[in-house]
Formats: C-alpha cells, sequence, structure tokens
C-alpha cells in the first residue's frame, strides 16, 4: 500500500471520527436542538450553490432520504449526546450500518443469505450489547442508548432507499439535503423555544467543528472511495468507534474501560466475517455514507 493512500485512510478514519466527537462537545454548550440547528444551518449555507434544480417528484424524495439519512440520523447521534452516551458508543452502533445495508441488499437482491451473513450480524449485534451493557452499569439510561440505534435503523434505510432511486448529481444532493435538514431542524428548535444560541464562544466552535467534519467527511471518503476503492472505504470506516473513543479520553476524560474494548473487538471480529462472506461490493455510495455527517 502506497504512502499516500495510508494517509488518506488515516485521514478518514480521523475526520469520520470526529464528528461524533463534535456532537459530544457541543453538548456541554447547549442543548441538541439548539447545536443541531445551527450547525445544519451553516453546512446549507456552505453547499447551498451546489443547489440543484429539481422537479416536485424529485424534491419529494430527496425530503424522504433527507429525513431519514440526515434529519433522524444527526438527531439521534446528538440527543444520545446530550443524553450521555459516550461518543465511542455511538460510532461502534453507527458502524454496523454498513453490515445491515449489505444484508438488505442481498435479501432484497434475492441473493442467497449465507451463514456468514447471519453469524457475522449476530456477531456484531454482541460487541454493542457488549459495549452497551457496560455504559449501562456505568449509569447511561436504556432510552438514551436507544437513541443510536434509532439513528443507525434511519441510515439503513435511507440508503436502501438512495441505492434503489435515481439521484441528482453527488453535490446537488448533498446540497438538497443539506437543505431540508437545516429547515427542519430550524423549524424545530424554534417551536421548542431552544433557537436562541447561548453566549459563549464554546458554543460556535462546536458549531464549526460538527459542520466542518461532516462537509471534510464527505470529501475525503469521495477521494477514498475514487482512488482506492469503495470497500476499503467502507473497511476504514469500522475503525472509527476504536478511534472515537480514544479520541474522547485525552479530550472530555471519557474512560475506556475494558467492556468497551472487548465490544470494539468483537464488532471488529464481525466486520472482518461480513467481508469475507460476502461478494457483494460496497453497499453505500459516496454521496450515502457521506451523508451522515454532512
Amino acid at each position: 500500500m502506497s504512502i499516500s493512500a495510508s494517509l488518506r485512510g488515516t485521514a478518514l478514519v480521523v475526520v469520520w471520527s470526529s464528528g461524533f466527537i463534535g456532537a459530544e462537545l457541543g453538548a456541554r454548550y447547549a442543548t441538541a436542538d439548539t447545536l443541531l440547528a445551527w450547525r445544519c444551518l451553516l453546512t446549507a449555507l456552505v453547499l447551498l450553490p451546489w443547489l440543484p434544480r429539481l422537479d416536485p417528484r424529485e424534491w419529494a424524495r430527496q425530503a424522504v432520504l433527507a429525513l431519514l439519512c440526515q434529519c433522524l440520523y444527526l438527531g439521534g447521534v446528538f440527543w444520545a449526546a446530550a443524553a450521555g452516551v459516550p461518543a465511542g458508543t455511538s460510532a461502534l452502533i453507527a458502524s454496523l450500518q454498513p453490515a445491515l445495508v449489505l444484508i438488505a441488499a442481498v435479501l432484497l437482491d434475492s441473493q442467497r443469505l449465507r451463514a456468514g451473513h447471519v453469524a457475522g450480524l449476530a456477531l456484531g449485534t454482541t460487541g454493542v450489547a457488549v459495549t452497551a451493557l457496560g455504559d449501562l452499569s456505568a449509569g447511561v439510561a436504556v432510552t438514551a442508548l436507544l437513541l443510536p440505534l434509532v439513528s443507525m435503523l434511519s441510515l439503513t434505510a435511507g440508503t436502501v432507499l438512495q441505492q434503489r432511486w435515481p439521484t441528482p448529481p453527488l453535490m446537488g444532493t448533498l446540497a438538497a439535503q443539506a437543505l431540508f435538514t437545516g429547515v427542519f431542524f430550524t423549524v424545530y428548535a424554534a417551536g421548542a423555544g431552544t433557537l436562541a444560541p447561548p453566549p459563549v464562544a464554546g458554543f460556535w466552535v462546536a458549531v464549526a467543528w460538527a459542520a466542518a467534519a461532516g462537509i471534510a467527511s464527505y470529501g475525503i471518503y469521495y477521494r477514498v472511495t475514487s482512488r482506492d476503492g469503495a470497500a476499503r472505504a467502507s473497511t476504514l470506516l469500522y475503525l472509527t468507534p476504536a478511534a472515537t473513543a480514544l479520541w474522547a479520553v485525552p479530550m472530555f476524560g471519557d474512560p475506556v474501560r475494558l467492556v468497551t474494548l472487548l465490544g470494539l473487538l468483537i464488532s471488529a471480529s464481525a466486520v472482518v466475517l461480513l467481508r469475507r462472506t460476502s461478494t457483494t461490493p460496497a453497499p453505500a455510495r459516496p454521496q450515502t455514507i457521506a451523508q451522515t455527517h454532512s
């Protein structure tokens, strides 16, 4: 493997992990509603020049995809951070999304479901369960852990739909969905009375961090996919839970518990099993994965 490919891979893992770190950082300054509204407004503003002209049917499709891939996904991640779910745990649960998309593709395309698919998903679920039990013992509420789970399932459903619908060019798709997401969270926060930003500089640092992480994650993911292949890009994403958990130690003082390391190891084994079992190409195109952070 070339040095440039290694650097791209390292950058992808670090930047992708930063999205979960940004959610936990923002939770220290404002409610998730406030942070999401301003983060998504900033993202939409940056992507506005790429907003395409679409017919009503395509706008409706983009609205559905934005609701699943961005509104519910991002809402789950940020609300989970506000509820005390460690960034590493959210990243671990989110890392199961490509595996679920892979199995959904096998079933929807009438391919044979192999024993390795079932075993891999079961193993990955076990890894998440082990980590979740460790969080529960540390005082994290069960309802809080459901937030990243719902988030991941929403992203899975949106990804499956997007793979089967014709879509505009990549930047146009991201711009359209960013616009919907920005309006969604702004209206939500305004209705909840939480739109006003707190008068602290740390909040704006968190907003800028979260928005930059989303846009940079998309750019680097697309770069890795185009240069090194979608399979390598998808595989690298499975390294982000460990990177997120380790990053949270010096940044937030989050402890790295033995049970967390065990859960990460089990889930990583599941990924290897699924990749070896399936001959299906990596399930998520650049725009479907990138939407999760942009």
